[in-house]
């Protein structure tokens, strides 16, 4: 019974999702212009005043560094353009949670009342880990955040393409900015090629790309703790809360959807570990249901 109906919602999800993709509408917002353009003119300064200015483009060492940024570049505009465009997942309308569903260990209730998670706003129940977006107007699946910079919510569908997609920024900025330290520092020891100099633009370009990279970064970083404990951003909030909350009442609060640290790259990422670093998404489920500690527990207890 529980399986027919998860299956029922899968189904519907997917077919809803492919019109909901379709039908929603699209914007090219100014954040979203504001990325493109710094994208563009990352990769232009990179690659056409650093890498011309210090090892010039007719080189080995110049035409592989120019090679590999553009590879870098490519994969940021294709990651990224895949998580403006990809829907973040919405809750079927035909989702309905089974109570005695013994497939089914974890149901999210309300901390007051302790009734089953109903969004009034769009008159079904939550499934776990899914959130109302105030801004989409809909419930997200393992809802993580609204992102104004990809004018979407990050969510179950999408997750994976924005960390794929931060992943690779955060290494072509590392690339860029090895290269114009390296040019740079040829500058102070005079060892340049003839004609390059340091200018007023390389020095600008610094300016920015230096709190760029750290700011990207330490989003990254944040992101890595977050897959590696199996959360959510709005998890590790509620998280903070019920541990301070069971710590008061003299109890422990440990994350039910924390499974181990190789386990929750899987679930995030995918078991191909050579598929890590690509924007796939076929091993990511429905998003109606997730498996959690407790399962592992129920199968060790004796019986």
């Amino acid at each position: 019974m529980g399986r027919d109906r998860e299956s029922a919602a899968a189904a519907d999800a997917g077919g809803r999702g492919g019109r909901t993709e379709l039908n929603r509408p699209r914007y090219v917002t100014l954040p979203i212009i504001l990325v493109l353009a710094l994208i563009g003119y990352v990769y232009y300064v990179t690659v056409f005043c650093v890498i011309e200015d210090w090892l010039g483009l007719r080189t080995a060492s110049g035409l592989g560094n120019a090679a590999t940024f553009t590879a870098f570049a490519i994969m940021c505009l294709t990651t990224y353009a895949i998580a403006v465009l990809r829907d973040a997942g919405h809750v079927p309308s035909s989702f309905m949670p089974d109570m005695e569903d013994p497939q089914v260990v974890v149901h999210e209730i309300k901390r007051k009342g302790g009734d089953l998670r109903y969004c009034q706003k769009c008159s079904h129940y939550k499934p776990p880990r899914a959130h109302h977006c105030r801004v989409c107007k809909r419930c997200v699946l393992r809802m993580d955040h609204h992102c104004v910079w990809i004018n979407n919510c990050v969510g179950h569908a999408n997750y994976k393409v924005f960390f794929v997609f931060m992943l690779y920024t955060v290494i072509a900025c590392i690339h860029s900015l090895a290269l114009l330290l390296g040019f740079a520092y040829d500058v102070h020891k005079g060892q340049i090629h003839s004609g390059g100099s340091l200018k007023t633009s390389h020095i600008i370009y610094g300016v920015l790309l230096f709190p760029l990279t750290l700011a990207v970064s330490i989003l990254l970083g944040w992101h890595i703790y977050l897959v590696s404990q199996n959360k959510t951003t709005i998890e590790h909030y509620e998280g903070v809360r019920a541990t301070w909350l069971a710590k008061k009442a003299g109890n422990v609060y440990a994350h039910p959807y924390d499974l181990g640290t190789y386990e929750n790259l899987v679930l995030v990422l995918g078991s191909n570990i050579l598929c890590w670093i690509c924007p796939t998404s076929s091993h990511i489920g429905s998003g109606l249901q997730f498996p959690s500690s407790y399962h592992s527990r129920l199968e060790t207890m004796p019986r």
